[in-house]
């Protein structure tokens, strides 16, 4: 019946909400079945590419976030994209997973209005808290989501461990690659942290997939180990070798554009990460090519 019409109504856009609700009589199994969901999804795909229709199948998700159903539904598409949003927050993250025709790991981020959703054209003033005064264990980072280079605010707390085994825990990061950066900086840093906990939070549930957030890391959890704050208009970026050598990442030039249009006035990079063009005014970049380096200049 949904061809039926569409065929008759030749719609330029078509929303099915949601293929799990849509089955085909050919087959004899309940709506939102694996065989139904396919064979549904199948139809309306060959639909869309006969009429040149733009298709947009809802789906649902489980608690967990994957795709509640058969995940074949995803390769039968072009593009997959999770609407995401905390149930105490107002925004909303649209974020593509799979892109047959662009650049995947793109991120909108929207506001929920009382009119509906508007477009958040500066995400980055969101997970920025901007505290009043130097707070020690704070350091903001650039991170690039997409093709969107994104300002985000890295917390550490480093405590003394009560109990036999130190706490490695992390939000928004991989817990693996903290107990491994805490390593490189015994071995390379002289500064032990075996007997203390550390808790590591990227502010804002945002998700740091790269890599380029490991100095931030370190700098947030010496800075809270020292109770020493850094400087509220200072940018780190860059990723730790297990040798101690400071890495490049990627658009590191755009990274800074991003950081000085914000207000922030001072960074430390990677030495290849320095752009060679001229930077904003009253922008000053401090290249470091080992872990000691980068620890002596704050």
């Amino acid at each position: 019946r949904v061809l039926a019409v569409a065929a008759a109504e030749q719609p330029r856009v078509m929303v099915i909400d949601s293929i799990q609700t849509a089955y085909t009589e050919l087959l004899q199994s309940a709506p939102g079945a694996v065989a139904q969901v396919r064979e549904s999804a199948a139809q309306l795909v060959r639909f869309a590419k006969r009429s040149g229709t733009a298709l947009f199948l809802v789906g649902h998700v489980t608690k967990e976030g994957t795709l509640a159903g058969p995940r074949v539904l995803e390769h039968m598409v072009d593009t997959v994209l999770y609407f995401e949003g905390d149930s105490g927050s107002r925004f909303r993250a649209l974020r593509a997973v799979k892109n047959r025709f662009g650049p995947v790991n793109e991120l909108g981020v929207f506001a929920m209005t009382e009119t509906g959703l508007k477009e958040v054209t500066n995400p980055s003033a969101i997970f920025l808290s901007r505290h009043p005064e130097p707070v020690a264990g704070s350091v903001v980072m650039v991170t690039r989501e997409g093709t969107r280079p994104l300002l985000v605010e890295v917390q550490a707390l480093v405590d003394d461990c009560h109990g036999g085994n130190p706490r490695r825990v992390t939000l928004g990061l991989e817990q693996n690659r903290l107990a491994m950066l805490l390593a490189v900086l015994h071995r390379h840093a002289g500064i032990a942290m075996f007997d203390q906990d550390v808790y590591v939070n990227v502010v804002g549930g945002v998700r740091v997939q790269e890599t380029a957030s490991d100095l931030a890391v370190l700098m947030a959890a010496l800075s809270s180990f020292r109770d020493r704050p850094l400087p509220n208009d200072l940018i780190v970026f860059g990723e730790v070798g297990l040798a101690g050598e400071i890495r490049p990442v990627p658009n590191g030039e755009e990274r800074l554009r991003e950081a000085a249009k914000h207000g922030f006035r001072r960074a430390i990079v990677p030495k290849a990460n320095v752009p060679r063009g001229r930077l904003p005014e009253g922008f000053s970049v401090q290249a470091v090519e080992r872990l000691a380096e980068a620890l002596a200049e704050v």
